[in-house]
């Protein structure tokens, strides 16, 4: 079996678990590097739950796609937020998680050899995903803000192109797209017969007045558009497993046929849980993205403090800030000596596919503002020091 050859050699081992057995050989680092947040679902989840244990027929399987008091709140949600109506065009698949509705939405459109193109910096679960697939991640170089270039994704097309992937706010660089960028790729992927799929995981998490843009809310998107959304980061809901897709109707029988192969339907039981989370009241939300805005804050002025050291970019969302680290170490080498040597981990650039220089992905959403403060200041400390010497 040693000669055992499989698809999975060619896909990226996931990085937060390689990162996690280095942060354990060194106790009390912080860690910047996993992409949760740091507090709990709202009580209105936990109090949905003995109305799951109340009916004994919750224990068997439920529809593919989701229960439909689930479904009909999400609907409510999506025009509510999102301005995104529900109608016969489209519809709603409840799913274990976003990841999973990526992979879903890959297999229900691609065949094998067939090409995706993901904007640099990638999430690197899109890559793996298209990998798994058998497809060819196309990657185009987003600008020197991690703002996309619609032009250079126009040229990256080609008769095997299904989709075009977009993530805002983004993961890993933090930065939010405009309405204007958003409107000329979907307009693209319309001209050309392809899907435009919009991970809108961070959809809640912007600042300093930038509101978030759904394309699929566009006069006429709902055939070629398939919009991704999760409640693990604005609802603490990262173990429940909870996502939700909104697809084109034409996609469902496909939909369905991966889900119903890889999961039969989402944990009915969480749905209940998500079914609660979206009854929470107003300031659930309000307070701890308030909350997160405050760490971010402190993030930034002390990176501010590395201008001759690093490049910072513009990041009005998610919790995430991407520098680029002028050094010719190896990313996951300063990684390895930032944990070693002064107890703070983060990610390295390679995994979001930047190899092209020395990058790393901070994440501040899970610490609360004392650990957030020393963590970066370790941060500081270790580039200061480390880089100087290089």
């Amino acid at each position: 079996m040693e000669s055992l050859i499989s698809r999975m050699q060619a896909v990226q081992s996931p990085i937060i678990p390689v990162v996690g057995e280095l942060i354990k050989s060194c106790p009390g680092t912080i860690s910047l590097g996993q992409g949760v947040v740091s507090y709990s679902p709202p009580p209105e989840a936990i109090e949905h739950l003995p109305k799951f244990l109340a009916e004994p027929k919750n224990h068997l399987y439920k529809a593919v796609e989701g229960i439909p008091l689930l479904q009909t709140a999400l609907a409510t949600k999506l025009q509510a937020f999102n301005g995104i109506e529900i109608n016969e065009d489209n519809c709603i698949v409840v799913t274990a998680g976003s990841n999973m509705a990526f992979m879903n939405a890959v297999l229900a459109i691609t065949s094998v050899g067939d090409e995706v193109i993901l904007n640099t910096p990638y999430y690197f679960n899109h890559e793996m995903a298209i990998t798994m697939a058998g497809c060819r991640p196309i990657l185009v170089k987003c600008d020197e803000n991690y703002q996309l270039r619609p032009e250079a994704i126009a040229s990256a097309i080609t008769p095997k192109t299904r989709a075009v992937v977009t993530i805002s706010p983004n993961n890993p660089t933090g930065a939010v797209y405009s309405e204007q960028a958003l409107r000329f790729v979907n307009q693209i992927c319309r001209d050309r017969g392809i899907y435009h799929i919009s991970d809108e995981a961070y959809e809640y998490f912007t600042y300093n007045g930038v509101k978030h843009i759904s394309p699929a809310a566009f006069a006429g998107s709902h055939k070629y558009t398939i919009s991704l959304y999760s409640l693990s980061k604005a609802y603490g809901f990262a173990s429940w497993r909870i996502g939700y897709m909104v697809i084109p109707k034409h996609l469902l029988v496909p939909v369905k046929k991966v889900q119903d192969t890889i999961l039969i339907c989402p944990p009915v039981i969480s749905q209940y849980a998500a079914l609660g989370a979206l009854q929470a009241k107003e300031d659930y939300l309000k307070n701890h993205i308030g909350a997160i805005a405050q760490v971010r804050q402190v993030v930034l002025d002390s990176l501010n403090s590395l201008q001759n050291l690093c490049t910072i970019a513009p990041a009005d969302g998610a919790f995430y800030f991407f520098l680029k680290v002028h050094t010719q170490l190896d990313s996951f080498e300063l990684v390895k000596r930032l944990i070693r040597e002064y107890q703070v981990a983060v990610i390295p650039g390679t995994t979001f596919g930047m190899d092209d220089g020395c990058y790393l992905r901070v994440a501040y959403g899970a610490l609360q503002k004392e650990t957030a403060k020393e963590g970066i200041e370790r941060l500081v400390r270790g580039l200061q020091k480390i880089c100087k010497v290089h």
